[in-house]
Order: structure tokens, then C-alpha cells, then sequence
């Protein structure tokens, strides 16, 4: 059972970096293997993810919706990153630079949330320090969306069927050694 649930564990890991979701996701899938320190024939292995919200999502296809309002705000590049490199969200892009939002509504597409200011050298949304309005535009910050289909990008049960079928012949391998 623990080469089972170790062999899980890697074709979890593995599905879940093809797919695209980065290099730390796949890093949550963890095993266990019952008992742990002895021989039994009533051995278990646990395979599961720290983080299943997630892992779950990709697995089965969501929709997402806002949990309060009516929009789901996705930062652009002009938004930046917060603190550790987290999204922002649009009243803490506010408070951080110190421009208020404008809604803009587009009838075709996603609506907007846009500033009043200038990109910086990075790209980023900033107020304009001109008092002659030289380098004035106006900076998409953030799309809004009422709700996002996330698509299923895994299918963790297909590596769970192929290594269920496994184990009766890793069993008998074992049972000789």
C-alpha cells in the first residue's frame, strides 16, 4: 500500500504541474499509509491535498461568483501586486495610491474599473504629479465580470482507477518477498 499511495501520489502531483497550476500546488498532495510502522494485511493508503478547495476546483469545473455585489473585480497589470505579491482588491488599490476608481460600463465585454492618473516605468497605475496634465490618461485597473467558469483541467479519479487496479498484483509481489 505504500508504494500505491506514494504511486498515487506522484501521478497527482504530476497531472496537477501539466495542467499548468504552477509549481506549489502540486506540492500539497501528501500520503499516508496505514499502519505506519508495522506489516498488515488490513494496510490503507491515504492520498489527499492540503489544499482541496483548489485542487477540487480544477477537478471538478466551477462557476465562480462574487460573494458580495454584483462583479468580480480580476486585476490587470496596471493593478501591481499587494503585500507577498497577493491581488489586490479595489479599495485596497484605492487606499495604496491614493485615486479613487471610476466605473465604466461596456455594453460588449467586461466592464471596467479605471483611474484617472499615468503609468509609471513599471507599468503600474499611479496619480500624475504634472499640474499640467502632460501624461494624463486613463488606466484600466481592474476587469469586472459577474462570474468566471473555471474549466476541469484534472480528472484525479482516472489515477485513482489505474492505481486501484495495481494493487492486487503489488500485493502479491510483496507477499513473496
Amino acid at each position: 500500500m505504500a508504494e500505491a499511495g506514494g504511486e498515487l501520489k506522484q501521478a497527482w502531483r504530476r497531472q496537477i504541474a501539466q495542467a499548468g497550476l504552477g509549481h506549489r500546488l502540486p506540492r500539497t498532495i501528501r500520503n499516508r499509509t496505514y499502519p505506519q510502522k508495522s506489516d498488515s494485511l488490513d494496510a490503507a493508503a491515504f492520498v489527499w491535498s492540503n489544499a482541496p478547495e483548489i485542487v477540487g476546483a480544477h477537478n471538478r469545473g466551477v462557476l465562480i461568483r462574487s460573494k458580495a455585489g454584483l462583479w468580480l473585480a480580476i486585476p490587470l497589470p496596471a493593478a501591481g501586486k499587494g503585500r507577498g505579491g497577493a491581488r489586490l482588491t479595489p479599495a485596497e488599490w484605492e487606499k495604496r495610491r491614493g485615486l479613487r476608481l471610476r466605473f465604466v460600463y461596456r455594453r460588449r465585454g467586461p466592464s471596467l474599473l479605471v483611474a484617472d492618473g499615468r503609468l509609471n516605468t513599471r507599468g503600474l497605475g499611479m496619480a500624475s504629479r504634472s499640474k499640467s496634465g502632460r501624461g494624463r490618461a486613463t488606466v484600466p485597473i481592474f476587469l469586472l465580470v459577474p462570474q468566471v467558469r473555471l474549466r476541469k483541467r484534472l480528472d484525479l479519479a482516472r489515477d485513482e482507477e489505474k492505481v486501484a487496479g495495481k494493487v492486487p498484483r503489488l500485493v502479491v509481489e510483496k507477499w513473496w518477498d
